[in-house]
């Protein structure tokens, strides 16, 4: 579905050309570029209310579900706060609906003030600032152009932003390293300054002119630097994301790098100058003068122009871009080459940039130095992890740690989702060699005539578990369900569109809309203004589906259907139940809607985002002897499985329950919270076997919501007898206790990532509250007894 090699997902928009600190390592001013000189000193109205167009336009055409914006110099904040405003209100107010601004600003930190930071905090403008480390090492470049120390407005700056009231803002640290600084004293001053991340860069440099080696300091110095760091960052439990170290991690288990300096990733990275011109990455300034220009501008050129330049292209070419030694190499995979602007070569027919980085050497050394500590890699045998741009905000990111959750957050989730779904759908497709090449020509051509349609579609919840199967190796379905997506797009765009789509088991489904009898062959879907056709294998025609898919309608105008005909529903781990009878049709309605009623009562941080993201319920087979019955789908976003309990309040306990399996997996296909590698078996508080990390992870995360629901429920019986009050607070004091004791589980771990550990005091902090709620004694003695009888059971 792609019409460009690969379309931009992240922006660095240059609101300031000038700086008022003179470092002598910055690329900008001190190498071989000298474009600054002739450039505006800000960027101009026109100029960006047409690059917020162009932006908006491509993040349109590609139906991105989110892009980052960095609003980046020279110094940006000398742009003042006014000019600051106006560009993050242009960039929104262009964005198409749907498509989630990522927008961050990065600073030398030297003006940032209270005014600034209460600007960003209303525009939701995460930041980041540059720090070398402790005065000695920060000093060494970093000053203003009379010699004075830059540092201690740099370290007011960070004070600032960890004020409670500005935290959330705080995006990280980024350190120039220079060997000639202690390792670990830079280490230990940044880490002082509890950042959420730090980034290590390398200086950059060329073949033509190559980084200092400093005598006595060994032969891989900038290697030796970082894993002097490395050892102090794990032996401190990570305490921070470090993208240079969770790269080399994550490649090295077949994940995606995090960073464009590691890894065979394609960048989808673009630069607009303050007049307008497009640029490749700015690091290309150290090559040569010039190297960075396309010769594109926002006003002559649209996005997609800029994505088909050469130097673009070249940069998204993986393996096949890299010199013959770097093809060649044992630690590829990991290093990607090193960064594009440090291959350069441009004396005595030196290649340009097909050679190894300059620091090569310091990559195999500092990549061999992380396997060596990390012990063996189990490598995946395939790994066809899509790429899917980062979606939520840090803000957002902390109110999912929290458990919750609004509309605006899981609508960025699920915009996440289809993301995914579109690239695994893609990579099954591409994977399976098989024919039928007109339903996928179709739903690509669809994706660009009426995109709504085919959005529709694919958001569904069980679009992606035919993709998903195909990539694990299960081909048993064929490719009917892919050309069943194509059929309900034509039916929706109703344009006259034919697919040919197999019948089988006498059913075909259209996801979303329903199936109809057939005989078992070959039908032809095609979608008209006033609905569709069907011509069997036997020649007849039909025009109608026999069994709708059935929605009801909640409360507050929330639309959820009751998903019983789709085949793919089975990818749930409980027996699915048939199509429902018209009788048990209207005691889900009823219990439904009793359910949501009960949900904005006694979870209402919770029932916003259920309401914009549970789109379908898939009803189960009961459980033996009446045990309730519920499941989330890894592969299938926005539904839950449950067989309708006895109770309406159990139903809404239920949904809730499993609704926070639905957020924590979107989560996890975006962000890493935990080692993959880790192979341990952990002991859940309330089951007797032992789960991988990410089941604990799982049902930690789901019981917030079950000790919330309990927890409301205590206090609205507050001081009342009788066996409803006296069970929720049985509930109440098991699972608070439960949740409490598992957050300390995966913490202590010793395998939660930077993020992770976040994730992990995001769910300490709302159980706390609950932990410090009175309760009668009786309640927490009959607590303490189910909890050992429980632990005696498991032992």
């Amino acid at each position: 579905m792609k019409r460009i090699p690969l379309p931009f997902s992240q922006f660095v928009v240059k609101v300031h050309s000038r700086c008022d600190l003179a470092c002598d390592h910055c690329y900008v001013y001190e190498h071989a570029d000298t474009s600054w000189r002739t450039r505006p000193k800000v960027i101009g109205d026109e100029v960006l209310a047409k690059a917020a167009e162009r932006i908006g336009a491509h993040a349109a055409a590609h139906r991105l579900p989110g892009v980052r914006v960095v609003l980046h110099g020279g110094e940006p904040l000398l742009a003042g706060p006014d000019r600051l405003r106006g560009v993050a209100e242009a960039l929104r107010a262009a964005l198409p609906p749907g498509c989630a601004l990522d927008l961050r600003i990065h600073t030398n930190g030297v003006l940032l003030n209270r005014e600034f930071c209460s600007l960003f905090a209303e525009l939701g403008v995460g930041v980041g600032i540059s720090l070398d480390g402790d005065r000695a090492a920060n000093d060494r470049h970093r000053r203003f152009a009379d010699g004075r120390s830059s540092h201690p407005q740099v370290l007011r700056a960070v004070a600032l932003l960890r004020e409670p009231e500005f935290q959330h803002l705080f995006a990280g640290l980024l350190c120039t390293i220079d060997v000639e600084n202690d390792p670990v004293a830079v280490y230990r001053a940044l880490a002082e300054l509890q950042p959420p991340a730090v980034d290590f860069l390398l200086p950059h440099a060329t073949w033509d002119d190559p980084p200092k080696r400093p005598a006595g300091r060994g032969e891989h110095p900038y290697a030796d630097w970082l894993l002097a760091v490395h050892d102090h960052w794990e032996a401190d439990g990570r305490r921070f994301a470090v993208r240079t170290f969770e790269s080399v991690h994550r490649t090295l288990r077949g994940f995606t790098s995090l960073t464009e300096s590691l890894g065979l990733e394609p960048s989808d990275l673009v630069v607009l100058e303050t007049d307008g011109t497009f640029e490749q990455v700015d690091s290309l300034k150290t090559a040569f003068d010039g190297a960075p220009a396309t010769g594109f501008d926002v006003f002559a050129h649209s996005l997609d122009d800029v994505a088909r330049h050469p130097g673009i292209v070249a940069r998204q070419s993986g393996l096949a871009g890299l010199a013959a030694t770097c093809r060649g190499c044992p630690v590829v995979r990991t290093c990607g080459g090193g960064l594009y602007a440090h291959r350069y070569r441009g004396h005595d027919g030196g290649g340009g940039f097909d050679n190894p980085s300059v620091y090569c050497g310091d990559l195999m050394t500092l990549i061999n130095g992380i396997t060596a500590r990390s012990g063996p890699v189990a490598l995946p045998a395939q790994v066809a992890a899509p790429v899917v741009p980062a979606a939520l905000a840090p803000a957002q990111l902390d109110e999912l740690a929290r458990g919750y959750g609004g509309a605006d957050t899981v609508r960025a989730l699920g915009r996440s989702q289809l993301a995914l779904t579109r690239a695994m759908l893609a990579a099954a497709w591409d994977a399976s060699g098989q024919g039928r090449p007109e339903a996928w020509a179709l739903l690509s051509e669809l994706d660009a005539a009426a995109p709504a349609a085919v959005d529709t579609v694919l958001a569904h919840p069980y679009a992606r578990a035919w993709a998903a199967r195909q990539l694990a190796g299960d081909l048993g379905t064929g490719l009917g369900p892919l050309a069943g997506l194509a059929a309900a797009a034509a039916v929706r765009a109703g344009r006259g569109d034919a697919v040919a789509v197999p019948v089988r088991g006498g059913w075909l489904h259209l996801p979303t809309l329903g199936r109809i009898a057939l005989p078992d062959g070959e039908a032809v879907v095609t979608g008209r203004a006033d609905g569709f056709t069907v011509r069997a294998a036997d020649g007849s025609v039909r025009t109608a589906l026999d069994e709708p898919l059935r929605r009801i309608r909640l409360a507050g105008g929330w639309t959820v259907a009751l998903e019983d005909v789709d085949p793919l529903r089975d990818s749930h781990d409980h027996a699915v139940a048939e199509r429902l009878p018209d009788a048990e049709l209207l005691h889900w309605t009823g219990a439904l809607r009793e359910a949501w009623e009960l949900l904005g009562h006694d979870l209402p941080g919770y029932a916003d985002g259920i309401r914009v993201g549970l789109t379908a319920v898939t009803p189960l087979r009961p459980g033996p002897a009446g045990r309730d019955v519920s499941s989330a789908a890894r592969q299938a976003f926005g539904v839950v499985g449950i067989a309708r309990p006895a109770t309406a309040p159990t139903l809404a306990l239920l949904l809730a329950h499993e609704f926070q399996h639905v957020k924590l997996g979107a989560v996890l296909d975006l962000l890493d919270l935990y080692d993959r590698n880790d192979d341990t078996l952990y002991l859940a508080p309330w089951r007797p076997d032992p789960r991988p990390l990410e089941g604990l992870l799982q049902g930690t995360y789901a019981h917030l919501a079950v000790t919330e629901y309990w927890g409301t429920r205590t206090l609205a019986y507050d001081g009342l007898p009788g066996e409803a009050a006296d069970r929720a607070r049985l509930q109440f004091a098991l699972w608070r206790q439960y949740t409490a004791e598992a957050v300390e589980r995966l913490a202590g771990s010793g395998s939660l990532t930077a993020l992770g550990l976040r994730f992990a005091d995001g769910m300490r902090a709302t159980v706390a509250p609950w932990l410090a709620v009175a309760l009668p004694d009786a309640a927490e003695r009959a607590a303490r007894l189910a909890r050992e009888e429980r632990a005696m059971a498991g032992g």
